[in-house]
């Protein structure tokens, strides 16, 4: 398969990195490893797909011309929108071309996340009483130095789309569930960098989900309660080491017997993805725009009721 990079920073140099030799061209207005400034520069004919890496604002325009096109693209999360009819758009062209459209959350692929998946669907917890996620790095510097990322909803959209899709994974009924804020901060940056949202479904788990840039050292933890027993993560394996674990309930009460899972290895993510997208592309399906549509729409309201709590960026 040959491939385009459109958007060469941090993501796309990643990207590249992955697809190696399968890359014909980089796309980006400024880089200096860059092969093209712009998409036009590339003849469609050379490429059978792109991974976009750029900015929220340019995704919709450049997949419009890629999905018309016929060409297949990863584009890194979140895909958003101000009006959903462009999203919906977008699904359409894809559906007259035939082309796949993958969003990339890449820690749909993390192996404790498939875990945790595989664990709930089999039923064996029961009743699920809460999930709890923390997901933290600490970029709050690095956002505050950058002038088109540092704007808007902030760690909402960035940290929180992964949050959200990761839950939609686990619970495919979570796209019914009402989200609200509870805590929207700006400690040091313009835009949030702290961020707490909460469901509370009459059918199904309670949901607590905090993103912060401000966690110096970067953590991701999970926690599962449920009626057969609990499950937890500790770390991802990008952070490791990554800890799975699976506690049985003992019955009135009583310390639970537990299996833990402990990985040491470097992030599998980005090569399963990448992979799972090229044998998406071999098939000539696999477009998730729907899902794209579900975010759009909660990562819009709980934005607008941040900005209505807590005011607009400063």
């Amino acid at each position: 398969m040959r491939v385009v990079i459109v958007g060469y920073g941090v993501q796309g140099r990643k990207r590249r990195a992955v697809a190696g030799d399968e890359v014909v061209a980089v796309i980006d207005p400024v880089a200096p490893e860059a092969t093209a400034r712009r998409l036009q520069d590339v003849a469609f004919h050379e490429f059978d797909a792109a991974v976009v890496c750029t900015p929220d604002e340019p995704k919709p325009e450049l997949l419009k011309a890629l999905l018309g096109a016929g060409k297949h693209v990863l584009v890194e999360k979140p895909l958003v929108a101000e009006h959903d009819w462009i999203l919906e758009e977008l699904s359409e062209i894809a559906a007259s071309t035939g082309a796949v459209c993958v969003t990339a959350y890449n820690h749909r692929f993390e192996p404790h996340y498939m875990r945790m998946r595989d664990l709930i669907h089999s039923g064996r917890l029961g009743r699920i009483y809460s999930v709890r996620m923390f997901y933290g790095n600490g970029t709050a510097r690095l956002v505050r130095e950058s002038a088109w990322r540092d704007q808007g909803a902030g760690v909402l959209p960035d940290l929180g789309s992964h949050l959200l899709d990761t839950l939609k994974v686990w619970f495919p009924e979570a796209d019914r569930w009402e989200y609200g804020i509870r805590v929207a901060r700006r400690h040091e940056n313009r835009s949030f960098d702290q961020v707490v949202v909460a469901a509370d479904p009459e059918e199904g788990p309670t949901v607590q989900l905090e993103m912060t840039m401000l966690s110096w050292r970067n953590h991701f933890t999970c926690d599962v309660f449920a009626e057969n027993g609990s499950a937890h993560i500790e770390s991802l394996c990008k952070w490791g080491p990554s800890t799975f674990t699976h506690r049985t309930r003992v019955l009135p009460s009583g310390r639970p017997p537990e299996e833990a899972v402990t990985l040491v290895q470097a992030d599998p993510t980005w090569e399963a993805e990448y992979a799972h997208f090229k044998q998406l592309c071999e098939r000539g399906h696999g477009t998730e725009i729907g899902n794209d549509l579900w975010l759009n729409r909660t990562l819009r309201g709980l934005a607008q009721e941040a900005f209505d709590r807590f005011g607009e960026t400063a």
